[in-house]
């Protein structure tokens, strides 16, 4: 039986991190904007310094043999796909799931194929990526005068990709809902994505371009999501499903939203079987930190200047992410509140008199 979910609205940033906080993350893509087949516990509305994220962050819960596990989801375009991609606030999504206490995230996103063999159904997990955005979205924590450089050569976390690659397939082969049994959809490791800016889709010259190059899908989400997440330190992978052919085929019209929505629907009840499938799996080996090692500390040594010359307003924002870099800094709004109360309460001795006594009444004073 599913509880009804309470709604919370996070208290200011910085506020304690969960008691027993979900350990792995969700971020769901076009089709995929809640879990029906986990147990909502209650939502959380954080406020994070790059502000709200894309939907309120659902806690669920999971039966496992070893007891309930708990889970956050989070939809990548909002809960009625009403944030085109080059608006996603991906700064947030990370950092709200991050300071919530995430350690892993398992993201989701519909592709289109640049290759034959990749058919539309089947399921990718890429472990490359070609960053064709084009700087309307902003992709680093470190923008302001903090500069830090994150090591990017592997985009998606090395350990949790290996980690759910058969995780998946099993999954794959007990989905009891395929619409060809006989044909069930194929799963496509180490594969390179192409990340447009969109929201229109390729041009067949573009498409073709993205194959040579050597791109082998392509979607419009996993950057800066995936950036952000090494900055922040989060194991990150993403596992794709391929909602048609890209333009680049000649033999066949241009892909078009009609065709990519009749597959998403397909889709998006077998992600959510291997969400449901594999979770409790990841949970585990994340707890036992059999996954997401080399994503902790990834950013120790690339932080590059002196704390002493960034402001207490960005030291603190970054605090957010990255609370063992940042240990010293501290809040400058109760600073300047507190300066704000001492200057309030000089006034008001001086409207009053050095012992509080009305002025007048002690110049009376002291002529009598």
């Amino acid at each position: 039986m599913v509880r009804a979910p309470s709604a919370t609205r996070s208290p200011p940033f910085h506020s304690a991190i969960m008691e027993n906080p979900p350990l792995v993350g969700i971020i769901g893509g076009s089709g995929l904007y809640k879990l029906d087949n986990l147990h909502i516990e209650r939502t959380v509305n954080p406020i994070t310094p790059w502000g709200p994220p894309s939907s309120p962050i659902s806690i669920a819960s999971l039966d496992t043999p070893k007891g309930p596990i708990k889970l956050a989801f989070l939809a990548r375009h909002g809960p009625h796909h009403n944030i085109p991609p080059s608006a996603v606030p991906a700064r947030a999504n990370i950092a709200a799931l991050k300071h919530l206490g995430v350690k892993a995230i398992v993201g989701f996103s519909a592709v289109g194929s640049l290759r034959e063999e990749i058919r539309p159904g089947d399921i990718i997990i890429p472990d490359q990526i070609i960053d064709r955005t084009k700087g309307i979205r902003p992709s680093t924590y470190f923008d302001t005068t903090m500069v830090g450089h994150a090591m990017f050569g592997e985009p998606f976390d090395v350990e949790l990709r290996e980690f759910i690659v058969p995780l998946v397939k099993e999954a794959i082969n007990t989905f009891p809902d395929h619409i060809n049994p006989s044909d069930e959809p194929r799963l496509h490791d180490k594969k390179t994505l192409v990340v447009m800016e969109g929201p229109q889709f390729s041009t067949r010259a573009e498409s073709n371009m993205y194959r040579q190059w050597g791109g082998d899908i392509i979607n419009m989400s996993a950057v800066p999501e995936s950036k952000l997440a090494r900055e922040a330190e989060l194991a990150y992978a993403l596992v794709c499903t391929s909602t048609d052919y890209d333009a680049w085929r000649t033999d066949a019209a241009p892909v078009t939203v009609e065709e990519v929505l009749k597959t998403l629907k397909t889709n998006a009840s077998l992600s959510k079987h291997i969400t449901a499938s594999i979770l409790a799996a990841v949970h585990e080996a994340v707890e036992s930190k059999q996954v997401a090692t080399q994503a902790e500390g990834a950013m120790k040594f690339s932080l590059m200047t002196p704390h002493s010359e960034v402001s207490a307003e960005e030291l603190w924002r970054l605090k957010y992410i990255l609370p063992a870099y940042f240990e010293d800094a501290t809040d400058p709004a109760l600073k300047r509140r507190a300066v704000s109360k001492a200057r309030s309460i000089r006034d008001s001795d001086e409207v009053q008199g050095t012992h509080g006594i009305p002025e007048e009444v002690e110049r009376g004073r002291s002529r009598a």
